[in-house]
């Protein structure tokens, strides 16, 4: 083996363990192959990895050490520093709405689908109301005479019926059309509250269920739970509370009961109410372009059947009869 001899200059040229071309030698292929400054080029021409670019950062996060996935063009940037989530390409993109939290809720409202989801429900409501007053209390009274009341409901039924079916074959036109002519009659039905209730408490219900309605649709868009669980129990307690209303009508005709159960319908149709907001939330996330109006219409129809029930048993809990 070679060894190192101080009475030669530098190292010695010679040398296997020294050499230039040897092990350790200055331009070695090992630490130099031609760098720079004696350095290996896997870690570039100043030392440092290519692998984390110019300036020895890794490329993957951008030339400044951030991820470009949340870079200045990144996935989730709207801000050029890589904060929030990039809503840039809209619904029609099919970004889905993922984000939860009440700082959030402006930007789940903006959804298509939900946006106009709450404003078709609101343009219901607006006819129930116009039909409710424009309508004389003489036809209400006709309609819950006899066997006409049960015609009305079955032609409801009908209608609704038929709204699913335009909402299965995406038909929002048809699904629309339908919609509003249940609105309409219901309107019609309600305009016996005028003759029933005073016009102070039909205004102090209506009040007490926008706010309840409202408090529970935002529970249900910005929570991050599912609360498919809470919509079954809400449901298996609606079909409940439907055959209860049948057996106290029918056979007991007791209006405690009918208190009792006006209050379990409250706690269910508040139940749902945020169970179909979370579930308009859910559809919005998988919906696009060729059929958010038809969903916007379904999530509407959900909403509405939910206020208006809800309306209804607070109406017999809180209004004041003439």
């Amino acid at each position: 083996m070679n060894t190192y001899r101080p009475e030669e200059q530098g190292i010695n040229q010679t040398s296997s363990q020294y050499n230039q071309s040897g092990t350790y030698g200055y331009n070695n292929t090992q630490y130099n192959q031609g760098g720079t400054n004696g350095y290996n080029p896997q870690y570039g021409a100043n030392g440092y990895n290519p692998q984390y670019g110019a300036n020895g950062y890794n490329p993957q996060y951008g030339a400044n050490g951030y991820n470009q996935q949340y870079g200045a063009n990144g996935q989730f940037d709207y801000t050029s520093n890589g904060y929030g989530m990039d809503m840039s390409a809209g619904f029609e993109s099919g970004n889905p709405v993922q984000m939860t939290g009440i700082k959030n809720l402006g930007a789940i409202i903006s959804n298509e689908v939900i946006a106009k989801s709450y404003l078709f429900m609101m343009v219901a409501l607006f006819i129930t109301a116009g039909a409710a007053l424009t309508t004389s209390p003489a036809v209400a009274i006709r309609i819950l005479t006899g066997n006409n009341y049960i015609v009305f409901i079955l032609t409801e039924l009908a209608i609704v019926w038929g709204a699913d079916f335009a909402i299965a074959k995406n038909k929002p036109i048809l699904a629309g059309i339908l919609f509003a002519a249940y609105s309409y009659m219901t309107g019609m039905l309600f305009s016996i509250f005028f003759v029933l209730y005073t016009g102070g408490s039909l205004a102090a219900v209506f009040l007490m269920c926008s706010g309840m309605f409202a408090f529970m649709a935002i529970y249900g868009m910005v929570t991050d739970r599912d609360l498919s669980s809470v919509g079954n129990i809400c449901l298996m307690g609606l079909v409940g509370i439907i055959i209860a209303t049948c057996v106290n009508l029918i056979f007991l005709r007791s209006s405690m009961f009918d208190f009792i159960v006006s209050i379990v319908g409250v706690l269910i149709f508040v139940g749902l109410t945020a169970y179909d907001a979370n579930k308009a939330k859910r559809i919005a996330a998988t919906s696009d372009s060729s059929n958010a109006l038809t969903m916007s219409m379904y999530c509407a129809l959900e909403l509405y059947l939910d206020f208006i029930n809800l309306f209804l048993r607070l109406l017999s809990l809180f209004g004041k009869r003439k």
